[in-house]
């Protein structure tokens, strides 16, 4: 008899245990459910409907009608599509390492206790927070303008400066010059893994007479190749979708040379109302950035050091 009467209040127990725990789980998927609305309509749902798109002929205003693959083959008939491949490349290829280097090597001047630092730090990441408005782009266009004050100082030292955004082989270093600038964010995170480098291997190193070269290919890059993939990759996406800074700057000219990918797409929709041939573009970036993606994360077994 007491035997049963343990077995019934364990099963009680256990029921009550089950019923908390689903209470639980609704109380967390309530909290949750604006994030899984927003991922199922307006991220899935969009994914879906442009992979849709892609395969019809819509120009925003009347019906969309299947046309099968007719846009994918008059991608690769379209001159302005190369074009806008190479502008891209050229700006990826250039400015993702450029900005990589910049903010490793501010990083490490910034990893320095100083009076002070924390206000050096925070106004050289100020940039990444406002780089990418339309306001800081007005402005950089009227820095790098015919008589702005780029070639206003270089005036003042006997140079003449060029048509810097009126010029094709220019106007792209405005760019690439802009997104060097605003390298903060890859600041901030290789300060941090420049932090959690334990200072007893540098001086050991010392006391065995490495130098600072030395130091840094043995010890802190070693330890920061991780960091350097992960700025690397999201800094090698986010360079392939730059458009704010185009389509303000130089709105792909002068002679195409800084039609970049996303601002052709973005014509071709709004511009055109070629809504089905964007759609297509859309699916052709995400392949690209796909390979690029690919290619970086197994070159990556290469440089990466995860057990130092």
């Amino acid at each position: 008899m007491e035997a049963q009467v343990r077995t019934g209040v364990s099963k009680r127990k256990a029921k009550q245990g089950l019923q908390t725990a689903r209470q639980r789980n609704l109380t967390a998927y309530a909290f949750l459910t604006p994030w899984l609305i927003g991922m199922l309509f307006l991220t899935v749902g969009s994914m879906l409907f442009t992979f849709y798109l892609a395969f019809t002929d819509y120009d925003l205003l009347s019906a969309a009608h299947w046309t099968g693959i007719r846009n994918f083959s008059q991608i690769l008939d379209d001159p302005n599509f190369w074009v806008s491949i190479r502008s891209t490349l050229i700006y990826v290829v250039i400015s993702v390492p450029a900005r990589l280097i910049a903010s490793l090597l501010v990083a490490l001047l910034l990893s320095k206790e100083v009076r002070g630092i924390g206000l050096y730090r925070a106004l050289i990441y100020l940039p990444s927070l406002i780089g990418g408005s339309v306001g800081i782009s007005i402005g950089w266009k009227n820095l790098f303008a015919n008589d702005g004050p780029i070639n206003s100082l270089l005036g003042m030292v006997g140079i003449h400066g060029p048509n810097w955004i009126g010029n094709p082989s220019t106007a792209i270093i405005v760019l690439i010059l802009l997104s060097v600038w605003q390298f903060g964010s890859e600041m901030v995170i290789f300060l941090a893994g420049i932090k959690q480098i334990p200072n007893y291997l540098y001086e050991a190193a010392t006391i065995d007479g490495a130098s600072p070269m030395r130091r840094f290919f043995n010890i802190t890059w070693p330890m920061l190749s991780p960091i350097v993939f992960f700025n690397l990759l999201m800094g090698t996406i986010s360079s392939f979708m730059v458009f704010t800074q185009v389509y303000i700057i130089t709105s792909g000219g002068p002679m195409n040379s800084t039609l970049f990918y996303v601002y052709y797409l973005y014509q071709q929709a709004f511009s055109y109302f070629h809504m089905g041939y964007a759609s297509a573009l859309s699916i052709i970036l995400l392949i690209i950035i796909a390979i690029c993606s690919s290619i970086i994360f197994l070159t990556s077994k290469l440089w990466v050091k995860y057990d130092v």
